[in-house]
């Protein structure tokens, strides 16, 4: 079990802060972007604690998989052997459990009418995960190094995600309104795995212990990050009723 560790009042507030503030400011970020019809708050609340449930039920997931891959492959393996499964484990859970709550909670709205409102919608999910698991972080492993590691990096990185998760979710629901099953099954798919593949390539760099893996990291989460904020400007100006 996590447990907070005891420091002062004003100190634990500091902590607080400085662990919800780079997800709180990445989703007004995106609220705001959100031009031609601003989402209802009520539903925008949901989602975002469906993020916070997400990371509930991921820490769950993980710890039965953990102990299922240990049962059947023992210590047979080298160490970045298991540093990949691990990123592609922890990537297909988390974006999983995100994606299950954001299309539970979102793909009957009647706000979910424009194409922009894909993104939002999975951008709260995604950060309120973000949110809740760095609070956890920072009260346990309190230092500068990972309240800053993680604010330019992981919280980051999980809006990423689901800015992909969120662009082919928004064409699930056009191709939904059109009648097609087969364009809204394939875009629900993409919406998917392209939020896992990239959750495990940020991991899976990231934990290998090979030569130049960090360097291959740092250009994989500049490039993502240049498209994405790319992306979010390109699908505001251009957003459209779905």
């Amino acid at each position: 079990m996590i447990r907070f560790p005891s420091i002062p009042g004003g100190t634990t507030m500091l902590y607080l802060l400085a662990a919800s503030g780079p997800a709180l400011v990445l989703l007004l970020y995106i609220y705001r972007k959100d031009g031609a019809e601003k989402e209802p708050g009520g539903l925008l609340l949901k989602l975002f604690i469906g993020g916070v449930l997400a990371a509930a039920a991921a820490a769950l997931l993980e710890t039965g998989a953990e102990y299922v891959q240990y049962l059947i492959l023992g210590n047979r393996h080298s160490y970045n052997w298991y540093a990949i499964m691990d990123a592609v484990m922890v990537g297909f859970i988390e974006e999983g459990t995100k994606f299950w709550f954001l299309k539970k909670f979102s793909w009957k709205e009647r706000a979910f009418n424009y194409r922009f409102d894909g993104i939002v919608y999975a951008v709260f999910v995604s950060l309120g995960f973000a949110a809740i698991e760095n609070v956890l972080y920072v009260f346990n492993y309190g230092t500068i190094d990972v309240m800053v590691n993680r604010a330019i990096l992981t919280v980051p990185a999980h809006m990423s995600f689901a800015v992909y998760m969120g662009l082919f979710y928004s064409y699930a629901k056009l191709f939904d309104r059109r009648g097609d099953r087969s364009g809204r099954r394939l875009n629900l798919y993409a919406a998917y795995l392209s939020a896992a593949l990239l959750h495990a390539f940020f991991d899976g760099t990231l934990l290998v212990d090979m030569e130049y893996s960090i360097v291959v990291f740092y250009v994989f989460v500049i490039l993502l990050d240049i498209m994405v904020f790319r992306m979010v400007r390109s699908a505001s100006r251009n957003d459209r009723p779905i």
